[in-house]
């Protein structure tokens, strides 16, 4: 067993995309400053890296500058995806972003939608799902509530052949595409370009009710 483990290869880390981190979660260090902490899923970033978090407080981005690197409480010159890492930044107080915001870098900054399409399987309703509902969704660290605007195809969850357009409901184990809104701004990205930043799942009364992939999006 221990032979077939060196067999393996090491997937290729997504490198080539943009820098995505969603935050985790944001502390005040005394001596340091605001340190944001949070894994990186895409992309490098480097001590000295130019960055902006969306879609932070106000929902424009704060912009601002990587100072320093930490992980498992030893300096680190980058971080590349699958790093768990805190990082100290210049230019951007602790109010001004939080945990569900995403980093990325100025010039291919995080999508923030006003409207997204995804394709849903529903898992654990009570009942059927039709336009108008509104549960929490949990996208990387973000949980924000989406309303249902429209459903527009049921698929064969085989084949993914349309079974019916514009259907009036959805219930459990149906497969279908929808048109999302969120109630307040969300960073989400396609599964064609970012992959990492697509899945979501959904949820209402304790239950995972539905997962799903973002395939298309209206950005804000």
């Amino acid at each position: 067993l221990m032979q077939q483990l060196d067999l393996f290869k090491e997937p290729e880390k997504p490198t080539n995309l943009p820098l995505r981190i969603p935050l985790q979660d944001v502390y005040n260090i005394t001596g340091i400053g605001v340190v944001p902490v949070g894994k990186v899923e895409t992309g490098i970033m480097k001590v000295g890296d130019k960055i902006i978090v969306v879609p932070g407080r106000e929902g424009a981005g704060v912009a601002g500058e990587v100072k320093s690197i930490e992980m498992h409480h030893e300096q680190i010159t980058q971080a590349i995806p699958g790093d768990n890492i805190g990082f100290s930044v210049r230019g951007i107080g602790k109010k001004d972003i939080a945990r569900g915001d995403v980093l990325g870098h100025p010039d291919s900054p995080p999508t923030v939608v006003s409207e997204f399409t995804a394709q849903i399987m529903v898992l654990n309703h009570p009942t059927v799902i039709t336009a108008g509902y509104t549960p929490v969704f949990h996208v990387h660290t973000a949980q924000i509530a989406c309303q249902f605007l429209a459903i527009e195809k049921k698929l064969n969850p085989t084949t993914g052949e349309v079974l019916q357009e514009n259907p009036d409901f959805i219930k459990n184990g149906e497969v279908a595409i929808v048109k999302l809104k969120p109630l307040k701004p969300l960073v989400i990205e396609t599964q064609k370009d970012i992959p990492q930043l697509s899945s979501f799942a959904i949820r209402d009364a304790g239950q995972t009710v539905a997962v799903g992939r973002c395939i298309s999006l209206v950005k804000k």
